[in-house]
């Protein structure tokens, strides 16, 4: 019999959370992607780093959304992953707390790298 891979209530807001930012990874992605097949590379850089202010900080709030809807995605998903295979009491405290504190240096480096990149420092 197939376990079941989800260990959190598919009525809660994990769960919905869980699906809504892969939803909007694969938009986002699949709007990468159509830009890289039907447009040339350069125009892609060229549209999505345009010289106009608004668009900078549009781009640099993408870059934010995607860093964060996918760390959440990725750590829920390895979270409930190791729950699945028995992680119980302290241990699992203790992975969660980990993949808090290593997630949320990964969103300000990804905050830093992305106002470099937009030049909005």
């Amino acid at each position: 019999m197939a376990e079941r891979y989800s260990s959190f209530d598919r009525r809660g807001w994990a769960w919905f959370l869980q699906r809504l930012t892969a939803a909007f990874l694969v938009i986002v992605l699949a709007f990468h992607f159509m830009l890289l097949h039907f447009v040339n590379h350069a125009y892609e850089i060229t549209f999505l780093g345009s010289q106009a202010r608004m668009s900078q900080v549009g781009y640099f709030v993408t870059m934010i959304l995607f860093l964060v809807t996918a760390t959440f995605h990725g750590v829920n998903g390895v979270f409930n992953a190791l729950v699945n295979q028995g992680l119980k009491g302290t241990q699992k405290k203790v992975v969660l707390g980990v993949l808090v504190v290593a997630s949320a240096g990964l969103i300000v480096q990804g905050v830093r790298l992305a106002l470099a990149m937009t030049g909005l420092v």
